[in-house]
């Protein structure tokens, strides 16, 4: 699949995978030095690209494990989500959920970025929902094995 993208910025870097069956491709920060997440704090980070998805698939921007695991820098909204109409910059919301301030690197790996086919539902309203054996139990109703 031909993904087209613009470089925003001239320091910006072209979306790279890690090996050859990863899923993500890796989105580099652009902070023109270091840039300061205090802990408990989220900040934007640039990555200096706008990006063509296209119509039928959906970008999702992931942490990676690496940067979350061992640094505690993780996408404040766990999953970021880009529709294929947007032309905007891509930006990773980056929180610290260390306890200790922490800086990103310009040209350091941020995120990953997964682009996937979705399935639009119609929502249909009814007065009743199939029996299942499940039925109404939630979180933990399965057991914790």
């Amino acid at each position: 699949m031909n993904v087209k993208f613009v470089k925003l910025d001239p320091r910006a870097k072209t979306p790279t995978y890690g090996t050859e069956f990863s899923a993500g491709a890796d989105l580099y920060a652009i902070t023109g030095g270091e840039k300061l997440i205090k802990a408990g704090e989220t900040q934007f980070v640039s990555t200096g690209l706008s990006i063509e998805i296209p119509t039928g698939y959906v970008g999702l921007v992931y942490a990676r494990s690496g940067l979350a695991c061992k640094k505690g820098l993780a996408p404040a909204n766990k999953v970021g989500v880009i529709d294929s109409d947007y032309r905007g910059e891509i930006m990773v919301a980056l929180h610290n959920h260390s306890a200790q301030d922490l800086t990103v690197a310009d040209g350091e790996r941020i995120a990953q970025l997964v682009i996937a086919p979705y399935i639009k539902a119609e929502f249909e309203e009814v007065g009743d929902l199939s029996v299942t054996d499940r039925g109404v139990n939630g979180f933990g109703s399965t057991g914790t094995r």
